[in-house]
């Protein structure tokens, strides 16, 4: 598994990469000591793993997130302060380690995130064995507690990530599937639904205006609903070449 290791300092950084020497499946390809530079490293290296400090001169490792479209890597972070470890776990986090790591405390963390890829592995081959693209006009059958629903999927204006959920937006209706926002993303034709950023996918027949946004972004109002979805900045370059004559 690649990993990349994000801390403002050296010495952590260097105690982290010892520790883990201890697990020869942890292949750390890069490191680096801010968001922005962290930023550009994911791009370049597609890790699968990050190990994540919190507080950073700058943009927090939250705001690092934030800013990450598409395949999110898997996360453990890693910090001298436990008040943000709920917080930590909105954003999906495979565990939450304190400052100074413990070796047994690592082990744990690493155990885990074996389990989390043994997991998506079997998913990802079951998947395949009968998965093809969906079309618009393809029906769909959702259940959601005791409520069940056949959509059109033409029908579906936005689906949202929620942890291990995803919330499908459609009429009036905004049932939960346990499905990633990845894996569904797969599986939507690319002409109609965009991933607009790391939490929605957008039907864009439903797309009613459209605003520039900060730092390069878009904003788009839904009709029917008026929800106004974010297109961050990278995915706003691909919006405009998906959509521009």
């Amino acid at each position: 598994m690649k990993a990349i290791i994000v801390d403002d300092e050296r010495l952590a950084r260097n105690e982290l990469k010892r520790l883990l020497e201890n697990f020869p499946k942890i292949n750390i390809v890069g490191e680096a000591p801010n968001a922005d530079e962290a930023i550009q490293l994911i791009d370049e290296l597609h890790p699968d793993l990050l190990f994540l400090d919190i507080q950073m001169p700058g943009k927090t490792g939250f705001d690092l997130l934030a800013e990450l479209d598409g395949n999110v890597p898997e996360v453990i972070f890693t910090t001298a302060y436990d008040e943000y470890a709920i917080k930590a776990f909105e954003f999906n986090a495979l565990d939450y380690l304190l400052k100074p790591i413990e070796l047994h405390r690592l082990s744990e963390a690493i155990q885990k995130v074996e389990e989390e890829f043994e997991r998506q592995k079997q998913i990802s081959d079951t998947a395949k064995e009968g998965a093809s693209v969906l079309s618009e006009n393809d029906q769909v059958f959702v259940k959601d507690g005791e409520k069940c629903w056949f959509v059109r999927l033409g029908n579906v204006r936005l689906f949202e990530s929620m942890g291990n959920y995803v919330r499908l937006y459609f009429d009036d209706q905004k049932p939960l599937v346990l499905k990633s926002l990845n894996a569904l993303e797969e599986r939507l034709d690319p002409k109609v639904f965009f991933r607009a950023n790391r939490k929605h996918i957008i039907n864009l027949k439903y797309i009613q205006k459209i605003e520039p946004w900060f730092s390069g972004g878009l904003q788009v109002t839904l009709r029917e609903s008026g929800d106004k979805i974010e297109i961050s900045r990278r995915q706003a370059i691909r919006f405009k070449e998906l959509l521009s004559l």
